[in-house]
């Protein structure tokens, strides 16, 4: 006690530095909501200045002159008064706490106030009368008869906290914390205190107390913001993944439309963007670049709502003029899909899917990697597709014939790679079963 004697002026003005500094970051900050800001900056300005006093009351201590009385007497009294405040802070902060969490305000707190403003009418009383404490001729500090009284009216008012905390534990056990702490800690300081004359336990200690409250407020405001930001997160994810949905519910939709103009291409869209992701799973792309290429696989034949469906359904051998009309579908798909700007993937792949590696494809003929990587994929699937299925003016190709004819066309109609990729699936295939997932 004799080592905290000699250093409690340094401890003040390193708590005095520390509560003026939490007046600024409180000044600062919104984590909280007004009625906690308020409480917060009170606490901290009221002990920032019970500290200066409290220092300035031992500093002046001894002084005889006129400065000196004043001194002492100024800072005695502000000490106990910000004593008063400090604690009608809490049970501002402890009602702002309620508030929030049961919408009522309880009837203990409004005792509390009552009793703090006995207390101040108290300690103005005392200066008159020195029932608290007397400051002799030497400006010295000296306890009075009734001087255990400044203890209640600032003690019970935190007994009076620690009632109400202890019943809404059940309920809040980490916010009744702050009740807890905030009363014990001055508690056990003034019980001390009373024994150790000459030491600001109980001052000290409040502060203290009023640290570990912004404290614990801040850890509060982040589990807070960190909830909240975990639902905006789920939120967003839940959105995000309805709109996939609706995403590939329409694709789906409108591939089955197409494929409607023709009975023999019934599933042929979504069997092309099913081998299609396939392939660009294979090939080492991450789920969200497989999904891409899934939906521009369905969606690679909308250039055909432009196409008569008299040609598209022709049973019979299409005139050159007739294949030239055919062959704008790619050119009417980019015109459908080019405003989706999120994922141009998608238009590319209706646009160039007919592009052949070796530069002899439509519409635009062009050559190697000039060619976009989705429709090179899309190209691979398309072929396999078309070939093992009916169409009106064939019957289907077996899955030999179809193995034989992308592996002949690799390098010249298909990617190598992509080419390279399918073959791997089709050997895998050995009972044929690839033709069903559509």
């Amino acid at each position: 006690m004799e080592l905290l004697r000699n250093y409690q002026l340094g401890l003040m003005l390193c708590l005095a530095a520390i509560c003026a500094m939490l007046t600024i970051f409180t000044l600062m900050t919104n984590f909280v909501s007004k009625q906690k800001r308020k409480a917060l900056l009170i606490m901290s300005i009221s002990s920032t200045i019970m500290l200066i006093f409290d220092r300035y009351a031992y500093t002046f201590q001894g002084n005889a002159s006129t400065l000196g009385s004043v001194m002492v007497r100024l800072s005695n009294f502000m000490v106990f008064l910000m004593m008063l405040v400090i604690v009608s802070s809490f049970n501002i902060y402890l009602g702002a706490l309620i508030e929030a969490d049961y919408n009522y305000s309880p009837r203990s707190l409004e005792y509390v106030k009552a009793i703090l403003c006995l207390g101040i009418m108290s300690l103005i009383l005392s200066q008159k009368y020195g029932y608290y404490y007397t400051i002799d001729e030497y400006n010295y500090y000296h306890r009075s008869n009734l001087f255990i009284l400044s203890y209640v009216f600032t003690l019970l008012p935190l007994v009076i906290h620690f009632a109400l905390t202890v019943k809404l534990q059940k309920d809040h056990p980490k916010k009744c914390l702050l009740g807890m702490i905030f009363m014990a800690i001055p508690f056990i300081s003034a019980i001390a205190q009373f024994f150790l004359y000459g030491l600001s336990l109980v001052n000290i200690a409040v502060v203290m107390s009023v640290v570990a409250v912004y404290m614990l407020t801040i850890r509060e405001a982040n589990e807070i913001y960190q909830k909240s930001n975990e639902q905006k997160i789920r939120f967003l994810e839940e959105k995000q993944a309805s709109s996939r949905r609706m995403v590939l519910q329409t694709s789906e939709a409108l591939a089955s439309a197409i494929d409607a103009k023709d009975a023999y291409t019934n599933g042929h869209s979504l069997r092309v963007a099913k081998y299609s992701a396939m392939i660009a799973d294979r090939a080492g792309m991450n789920e969200e670049e497989c999904e891409v290429i899934y939906i521009a696989g369905l969606l690679h034949d909308v250039g055909k709502i432009g196409i008569p469906d008299s040609l598209i359904g022709k049973e019979t051998k299409l005139t050159d003029e007739e294949f030239e009309q055919i062959k704008q579908h790619p050119i009417i798909g980019r015109e459908i899909l080019s405003k989706l700007d999120a994922s141009p993937d998608i238009c590319l792949g209706a646009s160039y899917h007919h592009e052949r590696f070796d530069g002899k494809g439509y519409p635009q003929g062009l050559k190697g990697t000039e060619i976009p990587e989705v429709a090179r994929i899309i190209a691979v699937a398309d072929a396999y597709d078309a070939m093992t299925s009916k169409r009106s003016y064939r019957n289907s190709k077996s899955q030999e014939y179809a193995r034989n004819e992308i592996a002949k066309g690799a390098g010249t109609q298909f990617d190598p790679k992509f080419a390279l990729i399918m073959l791997k699936i089709i050997e895998e295939d050995v009972n044929y079963h690839l033709h069903q997932v559509g």
